[in-house]
């Protein structure tokens, strides 16, 4: 059977000047849109929901709910001595305040040489809720969508490549849709499956196409790091002496204290207990916008409290602070809930985008279709599938591949 491509190919034919070469960027815009559609859309929704999957843990795991309460949270110290009481056998190692009003504190504590554990405290309180898992549905939805559970080395470029693809379709898009910018305020209209399809789809890519580019932006950063381009990250200082991560509440708050005198603009958002000789950290958000935690803060010799470094992310340099931009951007953290929602809702735009797109396709060729294979079953699923070709089964495959690898990341 001759390709659904070849068929449209050979239709412009007929056709002259701009309107053969709209038709050809036509050509690529669906070609792009189809042949990896399974596994694009695969991740477009992985991603989308990885955007509430901290909320997905809220309601999953009730330890990590608290009351919301117009009084302060108690100190880091007694946040810190609690989850360590709650596990004395572990090694509490790192504690995040909550990310909203609703949710308890977190501390990861490790257990033996790789056994990581999840205590919820309540920040008003100081009382432990819960001990928990390390595996989550913030951890499974963010390695399903950043590597597809597979080795990250391997799984961040496939995944990360995506963003070419997204970008041939948004230059063929735009070229294909002529004036598209009078589309903004076109509404979709009813009549055939044919005209509505299409009219969904145009008008959610142009509405949409500001977070397109973000998404593929970030996207090509993220390939651009597998790749090696990655930006240097600042050493952390070594301290003087070793000294255990067991320390009591007061000696804690006393190294907040100090840090907040050498950062006063900080606002804390996570601790690093220390060990094997590495100072303690405290991290969080300061003047520069968009970076990550990890940028602002200040490193303190358990030892003797001496401030060994304070760190500023509008200190850093061009490729260090895209590097940091790149997750808040990506996921829409930055803003908390408000962003968050934002992403969430364009995140299924973008994904339908791709289904609209196959839908497009089977609806455009189903005449075609019918001509040349008439003996055959005409549904739009057929369709799509012989569409795609092997590189179905390649998109097919990479999924499977993935669902395959869930039993062993759970037993991680």
């Amino acid at each position: 059977m001759q390709s659904a491509v070849e068929t449209i190919e050979e239709r412009t034919s007929a056709f002259a000047g701009p309107l053969v070469k709209r038709r050809l960027w036509w050509v690529i815009h669906s070609w792009v849109g189809l042949k990896l559609s399974l596994f694009m859309v695969w991740v477009l929704f992985t991603g989308t929901f990885a955007v509430f999957s901290v909320e997905m843990d809220w309601l999953a795991r009730p330890a990590l709910r608290v009351q919301p309460q117009d009084a302060p949270h108690v100190s880091w110290g007694t946040m810190t001595a609690a989850a360590m009481s709650a596990l004395p056998e572990g090694r509490v190692t790192t504690l995040y305040s909550p990310p909203h009003a609703w949710f308890a504190a977190e501390a990861i504590a490790l257990v033996g040489d790789d056994d990581r554990k999840r205590i919820y405290i309540n920040p008003y309180d100081g009382r432990v809720q819960g001990v928990a898992s390390w595996m989550s549905c913030q951890r499974f939805f963010r390695e399903m969508h950043r590597h597809l559970l597979l080795p990250a080395k391997y799984g961040i470029p496939i995944v990360s490549s995506l963003s070419i693809l997204l970008l041939l379709s948004i230059i063929t898009g735009l070229v294909t849709y002529k004036k598209f910018w009078r589309g903004f305020f076109r509404l979709p209209q009813g009549g055939s499956a044919r005209r509505l399809t299409g009219d969904l789809h145009r008008f959610g890519g142009l509405w949409s196409l500001w977070f397109t580019i973000l998404i593929t932006l970030t996207g090509a950063w993220y390939l651009v790091e597998s790749l090696g381009g990655g930006a240097p990250v600042s050493r952390q200082p070594k301290a003087e002496a070793s000294v255990d991560s067991h320390l009591d509440a007061a000696r804690i708050d006393e190294f907040v204290a100090i840090a907040q005198r050498a950062y006063p603009n900080l606002q804390i958002r996570e601790l690093r207990l220390p060990e094997d000789g590495r100072p303690l950290g405290i991290f969080g958000q300061a003047d520069a916008v968009l970076v990550r935690d990890r940028v602002n803060g200040v490193w303190i010799d358990p030892a003797s409290g001496e401030v060994l470094g304070v760190v500023k992310g509008e200190t850093l340099s061009v490729h260090q602070r895209i590097s940091e931009m790149a997750d808040p951007l990506h996921f829409g953290t930055w803003g908390g809930m408000t962003t968050k929602v934002v992403w969430f809702l364009f995140g299924l735009v973008m994904t339908g985008l791709s289904v609209t797109g196959i839908m497009i396709y089977c609806v455009r060729l189903k005449k075609a279709y019918a001509s040349e294979r008439p003996s055959t079953d005409n549904h739009w699923l057929r369709r799509a599938w012989d569409g795609m070709g092997s590189w179905g089964y390649i998109g097919a495959g990479i999924i499977l591949l993935s669902l395959v690898m869930i039993p062993g990341w759970l037993a991680r």
